[in-house]
């Protein structure tokens, strides 16, 4: 192992570069449905990851179906999934993964990165995920020139749309996770260090719930008042938070019009976590349950659409070999490395219903995502680098 650290000392001045590309990145907005944004993005990624000389195609996504405002359903287009592969036929082969997108839609205030007092970077996507993908590429670049590099294949997925969940690119998921041996996702660890074991699963449900209308003041009595049914299947919903494992989070209504009139529409979303299929299986006939029944009263109709998206996360076998041979590359570093479950999911939780095993958070540490308030330890990039490529080394240079 000795011998893999030292080859790694080609990082050891790559702050800088490294810092300038998360930059570079992060001051062009990618919001998941900002197309003309990701795809300045994508040309960008094209041409830092050139170098790695790996065999590059642009992959088209599914369109993402919802449900409107007005309780249709639609398919909005998505941008296009950045496929890259190098030694496809080597016996051992990694795949790597990472989103372009981020939360900060085009219209949002928070657009471009401030170095803050402390070191550390304030940005969109500065650690969600512009970071890790900066970290992937400068692990690789390691792993190419090594005498290693021939041992071991690789294949490389940016995606545009984890933010919303992946629903256009999960089918790419699942046909390349049969094609690789485990999987290295650069998603951010947390500020302390401390990687992901475990995810929860999460859903996300559409309830469009139809009334009739009429004046609420000379027809009052002939109306059925779609938001106030509404209103009470979501509190019903609400009554099933009562194990921490499972949570029922009721995000968004939408309906109604004008005073005078009774609404005969109204649209409720919710998400929904579970920690077990068992979990996510039983919320979902509780959902159908509640529904089943607003559906029987009079006048009152109730269409739920929707589902899980990414299957819970566990801990098999296979995920914590791959632990061990993490902490083990930490170690040699002089990284601590622990783990925690989080509530939070991520492609990590299609990868692995897929097949695929993965660490799903081999990103540079950083917090504060999702909010105009996240940073990136600027000093945490080389460190990631070097514990990614000493994985990948590690794995070349291993009999099993």
């Amino acid at each position: 192992m000795n011998d893999l650290v030292t080859q790694l000392q080609w990082l050891d001045d790559k702050q800088p570069e490294m810092l300038n590309l998360v930059k570079q990145l992060c001051n062009q907005n990618s919001g998941t449905k900002n197309l003309p944004g990701i795809a300045a993005v994508r040309q960008q990624l094209l041409a830092a990851f050139e170098s790695l000389g790996g065999q590059t195609e642009l992959l088209q996504t599914d369109p993402h179906t919802m449900v409107d405002d007005s309780g249709t359903t639609i398919g909005d287009p998505l941008e296009q999934a950045i496929h890259i592969v190098k030694r496809p036929d080597a016996k051992r082969k990694v795949m790597l993964c990472i989103h372009m997108d981020t939360v900060y839609a085009s219209d949002h205030p928070f657009q471009e990165c401030v170095m803050l007092d402390n070191g550390h970077l304030n940005g969109p996507g500065v650690a969600d995920a512009k970071g890790g993908l900066v970290v992937m590429l400068y692990a690789l670049k390691m792993l190419e020139q090594s005498p290693l590099a021939d041992k071991i294949g690789w294949e490389v997925l940016m995606n545009p749309d984890e933010e919303i969940g992946s629903p256009g690119s999960k089918r790419i998921i699942e046909a390349r996770a049969p094609h690789c041996d485990f999987g290295m996702l650069f998603e951010p660890s947390l500020p302390d260090g401390t990687l992901v074991s475990w995810r929860k699963g999460t859903g996300n449900f559409a309830f469009v719930v139809r009334g009739k209308a009429a004046h609420s003041g000379r027809e009052f009595e002939k109306g059925r008042n779609a938001i106030v049914a509404l209103s009470r299947l979501l509190d019903h919903i609400d009554q099933l938070n009562v194990n921490p494992d499972v949570t029922f989070n009721a995000g968004r209504i939408s309906g109604g019009g004008p005073l005078n009139m009774v609404p005969d529409l109204a649209i409720g979303r919710v998400n929904v976590r579970a920690k077990t299929r068992a979990q996510m299986d039983q919320a979902t006939e509780s959902l159908e349950r509640l529904t089943a029944a607003i559906n029987g009263l009079d006048g009152i109709s109730v269409e739920m659409s929707g589902g899980f998206t990414s299957p819970p996360k566990v801990l098999c076998e296979k995920a914590a070999a791959i632990q061990t041979r993490i902490e083990s590359c930490g170690e040699a570093l002089g990284i601590p490395v622990s783990w925690r479950g989080t509530g939070g999911a991520c492609d990590g939780n299609k990868f692995a219903a897929a097949g695929l095993p993965n660490i799903d958070t081999l990103g540079p540490q950083g917090g504060n995502i999702h909010s105009s308030n996240e940073y990136l330890i600027v000093e945490s990039l080389v460190p990631r680098a070097k514990l990614a490529a000493l994985i990948l080394l590690d794995y070349a240079a291993s009999e099993n």
